[in-house]
């Protein structure tokens, strides 16, 4: 299996790793975690719907940061990214914290893969 990460995301890390140092250690994690089942999986992750798009776009809720101990799963975190199961290939879109933002970036989900 194969990850790629888009420009934005690789910036939307930039940004973050400066609040959570865990960060690209906790990515290594995820990457883990999604060579094993890359698709949704209640209540971790779900399938984001009503994109209007072919590919499998899925946002994980629940990841553990370790700069945030006490947390664990809850520690506000979010990441979404696309699953291209016949090419067995993950990308990553974005990464955000919760209070940063309510809501997944659709635009940038949409220019990238539509």
């Amino acid at each position: 299996m194969t990850f790629e990460r888009l420009i934005e995301f690789e910036k939307d890390v930039k940004r973050l790793v400066k609040r959570y140092r865990s960060i690209p250690e906790d990515l290594e994690v995820i990457e883990t975690l999604l060579r094993h089942r890359p698709d949704e999986s209640e209540p971790l992750s779900f399938r984001i719907s009503g994109l209007g798009i072919e590919t499998c776009v899925i946002k994980i809720k629940k990841i553990a940061c370790k700069s945030l101990k006490g947390s664990g799963v809850n520690s506000g975190l979010r990441l979404v990214y696309a699953w291209f199961p016949t090419d067995l290939k993950v990308v990553f879109i974005e990464l955000y914290h919760k209070n940063d933002k309510e809501l997944e970036d659709r635009d940038r989900i949409l220019s990238h893969f539509q």
